[in-house]
């Protein structure tokens, strides 16, 4: 998207100002989110415009004025081109996900992710999502393996009733229990331990790390352990994660299974994911 985009202002932009322009920009359904630096603040709607006449099907242009914050995950969105809308409709995997950007975290950036963890999922699994957002890992799990019943547990109530109608839209009802409330709060709620917990929230998951593991079954679960991490050299990426895991599993065995970069969030800034397997 990052090349497209300069593509698509070269001759409009001079060398200087397609270098300051953002490494990329998310397109959910038909509304581009993109992030724009303050020196280019002045020609926001020139990119808007740009981006509604090169590429489809984009109907909506937004900027992201503020970072994602907050137990709800939201950020404020300014409209700069285009439909005055927040709300789309998104497909990935074979799965319909109805979202309002403005009010719920998404991230079509996580497809891949999304993808690898249904993989992973064997038939018979309960699995515990602690922050489902619109349910989009629960949701494509549930499609690839019926055979499953996944706990979607999210604080944010506008969050949770998206997730209510993508489970009816994806016509997963049958095995997605959709949950509101604090990850901490609502392990009374679910009625059976999982083999498989996940916590795909970087900025907290370290937080939750103790409910994770009372949700495993005995005498072993996986937990998928998202987080941020800094690293000057690429190749040392999961030095400090490891380290966070060592630190705050004191009373439980585990081995890593696996570990991987899942994207970059910032210079030398980095979201990975470990997949643990954890002793109870």
């Amino acid at each position: 998207m990052a090349r497209m985009l300069k593509k698509a202002l070269t001759g409009i932009f001079n060398e200087t100002e397609i270098q300051l322009l953002y490494g990329g920009f998310d397109v959910v359904g038909n509304i581009a989110v993109i992030k724009i630096p303050d020196s280019l603040m002045t020609k926001k709607r020139i990119i808007a415009t740009t981006l509604l006449d090169k590429i489809k099907p984009v109907t909506t242009v937004l900027m992201q004025s503020t970072p994602v914050s907050g137990d709800f995950r939201t950020r404020h969105l300014e409209l700069i081109g285009g439909e005055d809308k927040t709300t789309t409709e998104y497909r990935e995997h074979g799965c319909i996900f109805k979202v309002d950007l403005a009010t719920a975290y998404f991230s079509p950036r996580l497809s891949t992710e999304r993808q690898r963890i249904a993989e992973l999922v064997q038939p018979g699994e309960t699995v515990v999502n602690l922050f489902a957002g619109v349910g989009a890992f629960s949701i494509i799990i549930a499609k690839k393996v019926p055979e499953t019943r996944i706990y979607s547990v999210d604080i944010n109530p506008e969050a949770n009733q998206q997730a209510i109608e993508n489970i009816r839209v994806n016509k997963v009802n049958k095995n997605v229990i959709p949950i509101l409330g604090d990850a901490r709060n609502v392990v009374s709620q679910i009625e059976e331990k999982a083999e498989r917990v996940l916590m795909p929230l970087p900025e907290k998951a370290v937080e939750y790390l103790d409910t994770a593991i009372k949700l495993l079954k005995t005498p072993y679960g996986v937990v998928h352990y998202y987080t941020h991490t800094y690293a000057s050299r690429r190749e040392n990426v999961f030095e400090d994660p490891t380290k966070e895991i060592k630190k705050n599993i004191l009373k439980n065995r585990y081995s890593i299974v696996s570990k991987r970069i899942v994207r970059e969030v910032g210079p030398r800034w980095y979201q990975v994911v470990l997949d643990l397997k954890i002793s109870t």
